[in-house]
């Protein structure tokens, strides 16, 4: 049996911070899974990852002490399925709006009688023959509220059998509230939606999670309560990496 160690961290009341992998490099994952952040998440809805690199970048996760997981491109049996079959250890579901939704996200990862998810699988095998003995209590699924409609029917999404918790989508919850992202953290609106959240996580026993716009915001994050949490990505990193060096350069010229 494999354990997933993120999410027992979670279901214990601490937060697991992960980072985001959008670049699709596979070296990248390698690198980032290796610096001990609790889990790391291919983005397959907004990254620039194909099928094969994908699998190529759960390779190079294995046997790091990061928790594979994976964000689906849309709500969808067959794509929830293949990234199952191929090894990963949580599922991150975008565009949530319903319980409906929610049940089809819950249906597809798990395997019945739990839900409806097809008997067989790839490159999950490596996790030993007695994999589907285990696999659905330590599969951690969440599903993305990023809607004003999420936001009304959160307790009702969050109470569906097999989901696990939510992952908050911050910048798209503010279009959807009627105004640009920058503007988040001055809004109130914004600041109870997300308070509609942590209670709807509370009551339902569900774990509640936001992705981060920075390791600072995901510090703050976490001291609200939220406790699945994206810090940064490999892009994000590099970029902010880059920018640093080149100031410090320019120190030089100046």
């Amino acid at each position: 049996m494999i354990t997933n160690a993120a999410k027992s961290k979670m279901q214990s009341g601490q937060p697991a911070f992960g980072f985001t992998l959008g670049m699709g490099s596979a070296l990248n994952a390698e690198l980032m899974s290796r610096t001990g952040i609790d889990f790391v998440m291919i983005d397959r809805q907004h990254g620039s990852w194909g099928e094969d690199s994908a699998i190529a970048a759960l390779v190079a996760i294995n046997g790091s002490s990061a928790v594979p997981m994976a964000r689906v491109a849309r709500n969808d049996y067959t794509f929830i399925g293949r990234l199952l079959d191929e090894g990963v250890m949580g599922m991150i579901i975008p565009m949530v709006d319903t319980a409906e939704h929610a049940q089809t996200a819950a249906d597809s990862c798990r395997l019945p009688p739990l839900g409806k998810r097809s008997w067989g699988w790839g490159r999950a095998r490596l996790y030993g023959a007695d994999y589907a003995e285990w696999i659905d209590e330590q599969l951690f699924v969440a599903v993305q509220l990023e809607s004003v409609e999420a936001v009304n029917n959160a307790e009702a999404i969050l109470s569906t059998p097999g989901i696990d918790g939510c992952w908050t989508g911050p910048s798209d919850l503010s279009l959807s509230l009627g105004f640009h992202p920058s503007e988040m953290d001055d809004r109130e609106e914004h600041a109870q939606a997300l308070e509609t959240i942590l209670t709807a996580c509370k009551n339902t026993g569900k774990i509640p999670g936001i992705a981060g716009r920075s390791v600072e915001d995901a510090l703050h994050r976490a001291g609200q309560g939220f406790r699945f949490i994206t810090a940064t990505s490999d892009g994000g990193l590099m970029e902010a990496g880059a920018r640093s060096a080149v100031a410090t350069l320019a120190d030089y010229r100046a």
